[in-house]
């Protein structure tokens, strides 16, 4: 009779530890892949006249210019996007979308009207297959430049932190000497080396400080000239987002979305928190 309560005793403990081994060995369930719609949230300057603080020179309109863009927009239709969003106002949509089937029926010689938007947005959505190109600017007019007509006025003094403004203003990337050392070199840089680097993490936070964030450092007396003036730019940037979302899509839809790197800089902090969308990794597609 013991010898068979300790035989029942031994089994029931065996079973036991196997169940819980085997609870512990279990692998736990992979999360499944979202439903979230993919976004290529490219940036780059602008290739022809812009009001913009920051410019660069470039001749949309040479041979070498041509094909490299060319190049790049190969590069960037490798995302395969069903939606292509550009720096233009939605009530426009009419004319861009005429051109662009202007340019679909004639593509050897590219678009320069529009600049980045048709050079660059028409033929990723020829290479693409797109067939309606979206714009989703908003313009709301804001001075870029409150903070360093301050610093230079005689008469005026900033009067909550200049130390940290002119740091911003003068030595931006002080914290990230590899970027510094880009952006010294940057106007010997080729086209595509130039879009990596604006593109870059640090690079699109620069962007947001210097169009923006440095004015919170900038006011006369007890006055919020700065932050006004950022505020402005803040909603310039929040409407460019609802426009976006304006756009009918469903989970199968990817959008590419060209735009000056500031707006690009802002889009990437609202998509990051959206349950609607997921960024890819720009940098993958510049190769």
């Amino acid at each position: 009779m013991k010898q068979t309560i300790l035989l029942l005793c031994v089994l029931f403990f065996s079973c036991n530890t196997e169940n819980k081994t085997q609870d512990i060995e279990d692998p736990i369930p992979l999360a499944q892949e979202n439903d979230k719609i993919k976004v290529l949230n490219f940036g780059t300057f602008h290739f022809g006249y812009t009001p913009d603080a920051n410019k660069t020179e470039f001749d949309e309109q040479s041979e070498e210019a041509q094909k490299e863009i060319r190049e790049i927009s190969k590069m960037l239709a490798e995302f395969k996007p069903t939606i292509i969003c550009i720096e233009n106002l939605p009530k426009y949509n009419d004319e861009i979308n005429k051109a662009y089937q202007e340019f679909l029926s004639d593509p050897a010689i590219l678009n320069t009207n529009y600049g980045e938007s048709s050079m660059i947005g028409f033929d990723v959505g020829r290479l693409s297959h797109v067939k309606k190109i979206y714009g989703i600017d908003n313009h709301m007019g804001y001075n870029y430049s409150v903070g360093d007509f301050i610093e230079n006025s005689p008469d005026l003094e900033n009067s909550i932190d200049p130390k940290t403004y002119l740091q911003l203003t003068n030595e931006p990337f002080k914290e990230y000497p590899e970027i510094a050392k880009r952006e010294k070199n940057y106007d010997q840089l080729s086209l595509l080396e130039k879009l990596k680097l604006i593109n870059e993490p640090v690079h699109l936070d620069y962007s947001i400080n210097t169009n923006a964030d440095k004015l919170l450092y900038v006011g006369i007396d007890d006055g919020f000239e700065g932050a006004d003036n950022a505020a402005l730019f803040y909603h310039r940037n929040m409407k460019i987002y609802s426009n976006l979302n304006r756009i009918p899509m469903t989970k199968n839809d990817r959008v590419f979305i060209i735009m000056g790197t500031a707006h690009t800089a802002f889009l990437r902090e609202f998509i990051k928190r959206s349950p609607k969308f997921e960024m890819v990794n720009t940098l993958q597609y510049l190769k």
